[in-house]
């Protein structure tokens, strides 16, 4: 049976997103090609017509679970006053749902580990995605020149996945909140603290 051209689409589309998210459970070694058809609804021997390699897949399914954050992000931007922006990005990624829902949670903390010791052609997909989370975390940090904004958008990332990786180790019990608790202060500390020598300087 031929299939039209569309329907591929959306059955890639759908193994894609299946992926995205067993990938973000189980780790990139956690789960194998025809489990992951068969939790799309479709056949092992299918899989090749969608995709070159079980690299092509994490690839692109990374890189869907990493649009689908930023765009979470770029949405709570346009839903939020600006000097309130990044404190609700913080708050929402250092939440016990964020930690207790790895599967539709950042991929970066899920796999970041896993990743570093894959070929290069995964490890720079995955290091373009966290460039553009930098640069979306950068843009919302006001009043600050560009250079110095990605400067603290990087540790301020840094400090948010350590956070959660180390929150997720504890399980969800009260040393596990009391990491989520340890980490909103400290990137909300730093950026405070980066914004009161920009309100300085501005006022002289």
């Amino acid at each position: 049976m031929r299939y039209s051209k569309e329907h591929k689409q959306e059955t890639h589309a759908r193994i894609v997103k299946k992926a995205a998210t067993r990938l973000r459970e189980r780790g990139a070694h956690g789960i194998g090609v025809a489990d992951l058809m068969k939790d799309a609804g479709l056949t092992h021997g299918g899989f090749y017509a969608h995709f070159d390699s079980r690299e092509a897949l994490v690839i692109e399914a990374f890189s869907y679970a990493m649009d689908r954050a930023i765009e979470r992000w770029r949405k709570v931007a346009a839903d939020t006053p600006p000097e309130k922006r990044l404190s609700t990005i913080i708050d929402g990624y250092l939440s016990a749902v964020h930690r207790d829902d790895p599967g539709q949670g950042c991929a970066i903390p899920a796999l970041g580990a896993e990743i570093a010791r894959e070929s290069p052609k995964t490890r720079k997909a995955f290091a373009l995605k966290l460039d553009q989370m930098i640069d979306m975390m950068a843009d919302q940090i006001l009043d600050v020149p560009r250079k110095a904004a990605r400067k603290q958008a990087t540790a301020t990332l840094a400090t948010m996945m350590g956070t959660i990786v180390m929150s997720r180790i504890a399980g969800s019990g009260e040393m596990s909140d009391e990491i989520l608790s340890a980490g909103r202060e400290a990137v909300l500390g730093r950026a405070a603290a980066a914004k009161a020598p920009a309100k300085k300087a501005k006022v002289n």
